[in-house]
């Protein structure tokens, strides 16, 4: 049992590595939304010079200093190293920069009633995807009845301060408080025991993370679109919709561009509901007939013990390594050692249930009430649309080609299929694994095996989220 948990740390630390390294490239994205004397319009050919709006202030980063940024954000440096008074005013100064950068562009800007009438058709037009198709009515429901009643011309209830929207997006939407509660609640409801006994499965949550990387360098390319403006801030915000985490789109978009949460976030949450129209055509495409019907050995049983430890030493590598990821993680660990650790029972209970349940609404009202026609009716926002679908294809396919580059070293196979379960949506892409599995063999259930990169991909986005906060918030 100690060489299988010495086995779930090793494959963490790996996947972790992993993810910090496909990390690195992101580096280079930034050129294109930095400063230069010699700047231009945005194009093919001026992509080393042209000066993106509202990206003036924002640096080159090397590669170099990129890995040198991470090193020094990580728990392990702040531990062993006293800062300087020079450096104290450096971290400042640049904290000042980087604050000055974040200027809301939809500030004083008044849409006519007309968009606001389109907007509350939008509000309807979610809450019948919610109720009347089943997609994700949890968090679509009220996030279209936010929409409607915050464009409902002379209610004032997304307004300051005294408007009820206003109250909830300030308590708890701008900031990471929502986030961090939904957070402890999917600790609390999940099984971290697929992934403890298959530990490569982490592999497969960090190789999906690269629609989260790819969705950088595909922001960074519409700026090359006419009318279309991002700054760095904002592509990192907006590539974590690759994950498919909409918690974590929330928290990542507050903390860098508040200003495109509401697109963000509706991006975010529209996709992990249409897990199961956009998997399977990725799934069919990339795997052979004989790599759909492969089966899996069943799992070992994991002991108490271990779902005890796991958390605990996730937390303890992710305090180490990336301190920016451990509100996120850290709350994650929380809720699930309360759920295993049998001490704490009604703790437990109510953070999968009745917790859950009202943060869900009051996070997605707030996430409603900023889906105003001056933040939507842009090409900026259709832009996300569209880099959002392309992400989360992207993240499907990276789980599924890392699973079939796993099967040339490994003696027991994986099933492909279960690679594209490493995006966050859990567990709605561990059953389509499944039942797309079933499609070839009746006989092969995958669902416990998705589970594994499923869980892992949580953590790889809430990972890649620490990297874009260590690098560029303050």
């Amino acid at each position: 049992m100690l060489n299988e948990k010495n086995k779930t740390t090793s494959n963490i630390v790996k996947a972790m590595c992993v993810i910090l390294a496909v990390a690195a490239v992101f580096s280079f994205a930034s050129n294109i939304f930095a400063d230069d004397s010699d700047a231009g319009t945005p194009s093919f050919r001026t992509a080393d010079t042209a000066i993106i709006k509202g990206s003036e202030n924002v640096p080159r980063i090397k590669a170099s200093e990129f890995l040198l940024k991470i090193w020094k954000n990580t728990g392990i440096y702040q531990i062993i190293h006293t800062p300087t008074a020079e450096e104290i005013a450096e971290a400042e100064a640049a904290k000042e920069a980087a604050e000055a950068v974040k200027v809301d562009p939809f500030a004083g800007k008044v849409a006519p009633g007309w968009q606001k009438l389109i907007m509350i058709c939008v509000g309807f037009l979610i809450i019948y995807l919610g109720a009347g198709r089943g997609f994700e009515p949890l968090l679509l429901i009220p996030i279209g009845f936010g929409t409607v009643l915050v464009n409902i011309p002379g209610a004032g209830m997304g307004q300051g301060p005294d408007g009820m929207l206003h109250i909830i997006y300030n308590a708890g939407v701008g900031n990471e408080f929502f986030p961090m509660l939904i957070f402890m609640g999917i600790g609390a409801m999940t099984d971290f025991g697929p992934l403890i006994a298959n530990p490569k499965m982490a592999l497969l949550g960090g190789a999906a993370q690269l629609g989260v990387f790819f969705t950088l360098f595909g922001v960074a390319l519409m700026n090359f679109i006419p009318g279309i403006e991002y700054n760095m801030f904002q592509a990192a915000a907006i590539a974590i919709i690759g994950g498919a985490d909409g918690p974590t789109s929330i928290y990542v978009s507050a903390k860098l561009a508040p200003e495109m949460m509401a697109v963000i976030a509706v991006a975010a949450y529209s996709y992990m509901a249409l897990v199961p129209m956009i998997q399977p055509p990725i799934m069919k495409a990339l795997t052979t007939k004989k790599e759909k019907q492969i089966k899996m050995k069943q799992l070992r049983p994991v002991s108490r013990i271990e779902k005890i430890l796991f958390p605990i030493v996730l937390l303890v590598i992710t305090l180490l390594l990336l301190p920016p990821a451990a509100p996120l993680i850290g709350m994650l660990c929380f809720g699930n050692f309360v759920k295993n650790c049998g001490a704490a029972d009604r703790l437990s209970k109510t953070m999968e249930n009745e917790l859950m349940n009202i943060v869900s609404i009051l996070l997605s009202l707030g996430v409603g009430s900023q889906m105003t026609p001056e933040k939507i009716i842009n090409g900026n926002s259709i832009g996300i649309i569209i880099l959002g679908l392309v992400a989360f294809c992207v993240a499907t396919a990276g789980g599924i080609l890392m699973a079939k580059l796993m099967n040339l070293f490994l003696k027991e196979k994986i099933n492909p299929l279960i690679g594209s379960a490493g995006v966050s949506a859990v567990p709605m892409a561990a059953r389509v694994s499944n039942k797309v599995g079933l499609e070839y063999d009746p006989g092969n259930f995958l669902l416990m095996h998705a589970m594994g990169p499923n869980v892992s991909g949580v953590i790889g986005t809430a990972i890649a989220a620490g990297v874009f906060i260590s690098t560029y918030a303050r």
